[in-house]
C-alpha cells in the first residue's frame, strides 16, 4: 500500500476516516485494515498502556515513548493527541519538536487547564483564550515544516456554550492552526454552523456514547468535515470482549468455547510481522 502524507490526504477528495488507538498493535491493525492515517489517542493511551482514566495522569514522556513504539511498526501518518502541550510555551515547542522528530504527522492541542479530562466528561475547566492561543502560536513556531499539522481543539462547547466555542476556534485559526476541532459538539445544526462559518479543514470526533451524535463518515463528509476520528472505539471493544472472556475463563477454566472468536497463533504472528522477519532472516543466513 502506498502511503500518502497527511498534507496529501487533506488535499485529496473525500473525508479521511482515522481510527484511534493507544498501542502499537492497535495502530498496526488499523494500517493492515487499509486505513490511510491513525490517531494516537490520549484516552486510549491512558487506558490501554497505563490502565488509568483520561484525567491528566500521563504526560509528554509517556506519549513520546508510545509514539516511538507505534511509529516503529507503522508507516501511515499519525495524528497525536497532545492534551494541553504539557506546560507553557517552551513545553509546547518541545512537544512539537519531539513528535515531528519521531515522524508524526500532526499534533492536537486543546484549551483545557491541566490536569485535563476526556472531552466528553463533565467538570472540564477551560483556559483563558489568550493562553490557549499562545499554545497554538508556540506549536506553529516549534515545527520545522508546514507539513507537520497543528490541530486546535476547543473543549468550550459544554461548559461555556457554542458561541464561545466558535469564538475560540476563530482565534486559534488566526493563531496559525491548520485544522479546527470542536470536541463534544452536540448537534447536526451546530456541526453545520462550525464548518459553514469557519474556513479551513475541520476534524470531528465520533466518541461512542458521548455528547456528539454518532454519524457515518459519508454523512459527516456531506456536512463539510475533512477528518473523522474514532479515538477510543478499539479500546472499548477490547474492554467489553476481554472482560467477557476473563469472566468465562474464571468460571470454566476452559478457553475452547472462544476459539471461533480468537485469532489463531498463525494469524496473530502474521499481524506482528513474523513471516517477513523470518524471510529476511533466512536470506541473511543464506548469504
Amino acid at each position: 500500500m502506498s502511503t500518502k502524507t497527511l498534507s496529501q490526504l487533506l488535499a485529496g477528495k473525500g473525508i479521511v476516516v482515522v481510527p484511534g488507538g493507544g498501542t502499537a498493535l492497535e495502530l498496526r491493525l488499523a494500517q493492515i485494515a487499509g486505513f490511510e492515517a491513525g490517531y494516537v489517542s490520549g484516552y486510549a493511551t491512558a487506558a490501554a498502556v497505563y490502565g488509568v482514566p483520561d484525567v491528566g495522569l500521563i504526560a509528554f514522556n509517556e506519549v513520546e515513548a508510545n509514539v516511538r513504539a507505534i511509529r516503529a511498526v507503522t508507516s501511515i501518518p499519525l495524528i497525536v493527541d497532545c492534551d494541553t502541550g504539557y506546560g507553557d510555551v517552551a513545553n509546547v515547542m518541545r512537544t512539537v519538536r519531539g513528535l515531528e522528530g519521531l515522524g508524526a504527522a500532526a499534533a492536537q492541542f486543546e484549551d483545557q487547564t491541566w490536569p485535563k479530562k476526556c472531552g466528553h466528561m463533565e467538570g472540564k475547566v477551560i483556559e483563558p483564550v489568550e493562553r490557549a492561543a499562545e499554545r497554538i502560536r508556540a506549536a506553529v513556531a516549534g515545527r520545522s515544516s508546514p507539513d507537520f499539522k497543528i490541530i486546535a481543539r476547543t473543549d468550550a462547547r459544554s461548559p461555556l456554550g457554542m458561541e464561545e466555542a466558535m469564538r475560540r476556534l476563530k482565534i486559534y485559526k488566526e493563531a496559525g492552526a491548520d485544522i479546527l476541532f470542536m470536541d463534544a459538539i452536540e448537534s447536526t445544526e451546530e456541526m453545520k454552523r462550525q464548518v459553514g462559518e469557519l474556513p479551513g479543514p475541520h476534524m470531528v470526533n465520533m466518541s461512542e456514547t458521548g455528547k456528539t451524535p454518532l454519524m457515518s463518515a459519508k454523512e459527516l463528509e456531506a456536512l463539510g468535515f475533512k477528518i473523522v476520528i474514532f479515538p477510543s472505539s478499539m479500546i472499548r471493544v477490547m474492554v467489553r470482549q476481554l472482560s467477557q472472556f476473563m469472566g468465562m475463563l474464571k468460571e470454566t477454566g476452559d478457553s475452547r468455547t472462544w476459539l471461533d472468536r480468537m485469532a489463531s497463533l498463525e494469524e496473530t504472528n502474521a499481524v506482528l510481522g513474523l513471516p517477513e522477519l523470518d524471510e529476511t532472516s533466512a536470506k541473511i543466513r543464506a548469504a
